[in-house]
């Protein structure tokens, strides 16, 4: 049986949103705890507002996911932007494992400076096959932006 688009899309959806969610709640305890003891930039948001924005980016990010995943492309073209996809997720959500878990907030830095290029190559990728699911990536890779120089300043207080 063919998945309808939409169903591709409402499980890299779930399944995207599903791990972020998972990863948070495993590291939200370090928020009230070890985060709120660390030196912090003026620009620092309040932390009501990552819960929001990373809802929503994870709700565009598996929006994209699926929009490539339904895609009718021949070859290996889609596969490797999906691979794509999964790398930087996964650069993305081991980012929150090093910087509140394990408090290692230099390895996260690490970590992040590989994830905005894996973004970038993820959004080449999926521009080749529909473009408008490159665009929905934008708000991620402008927020992550910030969170690297946001990561940075921390380093550097700390």
């Amino acid at each position: 049986m063919e998945l309808s688009p939409t169903t591709r899309i409402l499980i890299t959806t779930v399944i995207t949103v599903a791990l972020g969610s998972l990863v948070g709640l495993a590291t939200a305890a370090e928020i009230d705890g070890w985060y709120a003891t660390l030196n912090k930039p003026s620009f620092n948001p309040p932390n009501w507002i990552f819960g929001p924005v990373w809802t929503v980016l994870y709700i565009l990010m598996g929006i994209a996911a699926g929009g490539i995943w339904g895609a009718g492309v021949q070859g290996n073209t889609k596969g490797k932007a999906l691979w794509t996809y999964a790398i930087q997720l996964a650069l993305n959500l081991i980012w929150s494992v090093l910087f509140f878990n394990l408090h290692a907030p230099a390895l996260a830095l690490v970590d992040i400076l590989l994830l905005l290029p894996a973004i970038g190559w993820c959004m080449y990728r999926f521009r080749r096959i529909r473009p408008w699911t490159a665009y929905l990536l934008l708000p991620y890779l402008l927020w992550v932006s910030f969170a690297t120089v946001l990561n940075a300043a921390i380093v550097t207080l700390n």
